[in-house]
């Protein structure tokens, strides 16, 4: 009988669960909410064109993994605006050449402001300081020299947009 109770009482602990919940499960986004403005972000460093690599991909990663209807600019229409803010943009040389003495590796770190703002002015989700980082080889061949750095700056766009929207569905 003992037996028999300590086996009931232990597998109603076991199906109780941890309270963890699976991923995607939980969205700060109101239910209301159907149409999200994305308008350019704001620029404020020197790196040409790097919030438009930036919006872009954004907007590429709401259109493929959301049901919500996006827009490029605010108006009546949109029930939400996400706006954002390259803080700053840094490279620097990680490895050296032995032999030239030249960048042979160099790390790009962008820092950006997000807010996901509803009509009435209630943010729904901030992150005041993204911080994302992507590293590149530089060639050595100077015949047959490609630019590497745009790419970087394409790759660190879609890790960010990827992690934005993975913040913004999933209550982070």
């Amino acid at each position: 009988m003992k037996r028999r109770m300590a086996l009931l009482v232990a597998s109603c602990f076991l199906s109780m669960g941890c309270g963890y919940h699976t991923a995607g499960h939980t969205t700060t986004i109101p239910q209301n909410v159907r149409t999200i403005a994305v308008p350019a972000f704001v620029n404020q460093t020197q790196t040409f064109k790097i919030e438009q690599l930036l919006t872009a991909a954004v907007v590429r990663e709401l259109v493929t993994r959301t049901h919500y209807h996006v827009l490029n600019q605010v108006n009546d229409d949109a029930d939400a605006a996400l706006r954002g803010t390259v803080l700053s943009t840094y490279t620097t040389p990680l490895t050296y050449d032995s032999q030239t003495g030249r960048a042979a590796s160099v790390l790009v770190v962008i820092s950006m402001k997000v807010s996901l703002q509803d009509k009435q002015g209630k943010v729904l989700y901030q992150n005041p300081a993204y911080l994302f980082r992507e590293q590149y080889e530089v060639s050595r061949d100077l015949n047959s020299f490609f630019q590497e750095d745009s790419p970087a700056l394409q790759r660190l766009s879609r890790a960010f947009a990827q992690t934005l929207v993975s913040n913004i569905l999933e209550g982070f």
